[in-house]
């Protein structure tokens, strides 16, 4: 296997097994069956044939082969797909060529930030879609900019936050915790934003395969079942499988996957964070900012100079 040296050097520094996987599920680090471990093989060896030299490392390859139910021709189609987006859409760069400069501004009319871990290490992401203001939000910025400070929020939790996150679990973190708060939100407010959450949705999952994992829809009002139809057609099943529908009475549920100190005291948890700190929607707080959790990688770039 050939990696980059930069690569090479994060993945010496990371560690190579995943948390047991639930029911004793296979296709994750340190847990392969034989076919698994062939079928890896296979998707690499094509890869590198057609000339392919970056992302064939095990973690990159078992997410795309087990979005695609280890099936290697479809994996490889899905890889190749992903690495043509990324070369059309500027990704491999865009940590350092975009520049979010309206960001602390947008985070009054769409608040999205990431606060600490759950209690399997996993980066707790938050939007509170609720209180979203579409009016007033695309008076500074417009869907096109939103999608790219989305590809650079990924880009960012691969880089940062999951190396981070893995270091200070003892093992391979690979995915997110996402909560996303409905409470206030109206049915004309999900049409208004049905667009970019089609297109955030598309990145996703064909793009960063395998990156959920949990998620909690909370405050969802009377009737929200209803509009959630509406984005299911977007989503993976396998990805739908993985979502909670709560109610106002969310706490005890969320309280069992993320510890009552990382738990933002507005949902119930007792983590507050001062406006000194930047608040919720700024401070951007995590192992990614423990100088001891810190590798090669760097510290994560702070919202405010995104």
């Amino acid at each position: 296997m050939t990696l980059t040296k930069e690569e090479q050097i994060l993945l010496d520094s990371i560690p190579k097994v995943v948390k047991k996987p639930d029911l004793n599920q296979t296709g994750y680090p340190g847990y392969l069956t034989e076919s698994e471990e062939s079928a890896l093989e296979q998707l690499r060896m094509i890869l590198e044939v057609e000339g392919y030299t970056e992302r064939l490392d095990d973690f990159t390859m078992l997410r795309f082969l087990r979005a695609r139910k280890f099936d290697v021709m479809l994996a490889k189609k899905m890889f190749v797909d992903c690495e043509k987006w990324r070369k059309e859409f500027g990704t491999n760069t865009i940590l350092t060529d975009f520049h979010y400069t309206e960001k602390p501004i947008v985070a009054k009319y769409y608040p999205q930030y990431y606060h600490k871990t759950d209690k399997d290490g996993r980066p707790c992401y938050y939007e509170e879609l609720g209180a979203v203001n579409i009016t007033e939000m695309y008076k500074i910025t417009d869907e096109d900019r939103m999608l790219r400070n989305l590809v650079w929020e990924y880009e960012a939790f691969v880089k940062y936050r999951l190396p981070a996150c893995s270091r200070k679990a003892g093992s391979l973190v690979e995915t997110s915790c996402t909560v996303l708060d409905l409470k206030g939100i109206s049915i004309s407010s999900v049409y208004q934003v049905i667009s970019y959450v089609r297109a955030a949705s598309n990145v996703g999952q064909n793009f960063y395969p395998e990156r959920m994992g949990r998620f909690y829809l909370i405050n969802a009002p009377f009737g929200f079942p209803t509009a959630f139809r509406i984005f299911k057609p977007f989503l993976d099943p396998v990805t739908v499988a993985k979502i909670s529908i709560l109610g106002s009475n969310y706490q005890d549920e969320l309280l069992k996957q993320i510890p009552a100190q990382n738990l933002p005291a507005k949902f119930g948890g007792a983590s507050i964070v001062s406006e000194a700190e930047g608040g919720l929607l700024l401070s951007d707080l995590g192992p990614w900012r423990d100088p001891r959790y810190v590798g090669p990688e760097g510290m994560a770039p702070r919202p405010l100079l995104h």
